[in-house]
């Protein structure tokens, strides 16, 4: 069944690619986006082994924690533990990652579906590939590790040393502005695309905000992994764009009034 599965998405994909009936502003290359892609999903799979591996925090360790050595930016989110907080978050979390793929139901991208879903997994597989190789590399304590209501055994987990930075935080906003940043590319004269940006940056401060009250981040981790996951969102689809080939560089050569031969550089812009 999942190799069914499989199938049918690689077929939809390359027929994506031979039925496209209107212009994309985009283009595919195989070589270079084949080895990227695999390289980010390869990177990821370490980055999950390295986070797997990491060492749990001693019970000595958690109870030498002061808060006061933390940051004065991020002091005030330790001790956060609302696990109701952390519930409410996987839920605008799992839409964002839904909400590009409503994005196929526009007529100008369905065209290009294939060329779509790809750069979107290019988009996230990247965001993936940072986050896990930080987080299983970086050891800093989440903000719930100083509460001392919470249970010692989660406090010295070593999920518990994965607060820099948010990954959740970062993969939806990879795919919130990853939306934004196409949708618009592919309806240039479409109107309400303040509304479109602002939607793409207020899902991601939303999750923003629970991840900070469930005490799973500092705010330093949560702008950190917004920056990164709205960069990626943006540059990813804008290194796909078809470049600009208004300006041209030709040799020229001939003879002059004066019957004088020369040759040089003519340059031509087209506006």
């Amino acid at each position: 069944m999942y190799m069914k599965r499989l199938i049918l998405i690689a077929t939809v994909f390359l027929y994506s690619f031979a039925n496209a009936q209107s212009t994309s502003p985009y283009e595919w290359k195989w070589v270079r986006d084949g080895i990227w892609t695999g390289a980010a999903f390869g990177t990821s799979a370490y980055g999950l082994i390295l986070i797997q591996n990491k060492d749990d925090i001693s019970e000595v360790a958690v109870n030498n924690l002061d808060s006061d050595d933390i940051n004065f930016i991020d002091r005030w989110a330790a001790g956060n533990s609302s696990e109701s907080a952390n519930n409410i978050s996987d839920i605008p979390f799992a839409a964002s990652f839904a909400l590009p793929l409503g994005l196929l139901f526009d007529d100008e991208i369905n065209d290009h579906s294939g060329q779509y879903i790809g750069m979107y997994l290019q988009s996230l597989s990247t965001t993936s590939a940072i986050y896990t190789i930080t987080a299983g590399l970086v050891n800093r304590s989440r903000p719930y590790v100083y509460d001392e209501n919470v249970n010692m055994d989660r406090r010295t987990s070593n999920n518990g040393q994965r607060s820099f930075y948010s990954g959740h935080v970062a993969a939806a906003a990879t795919a919130t502005f990853f939306a934004a940043k196409v949708y618009c590319d592919f309806n240039p004269d479409a109107t309400g695309k303040g509304f479109i940006w602002a939607g793409a940056a207020a899902v991601p401060v939303a999750i923003s905000y629970f991840r900070l009250q469930a005490g799973q981040h500092f705010l330093t981790d949560i702008v950190l992994g917004y920056a990164l996951g709205a960069a990626t969102g943006i540059l990813i689809p804008e290194m796909h764009k078809i470049k600009n080939n208004s300006f041209d560089v030709q040799p020229v050569g001939g003879r002059n009034f004066r019957g004088e031969n020369y040759t040089g550089l003519a340059f031509r812009y087209t506006f």
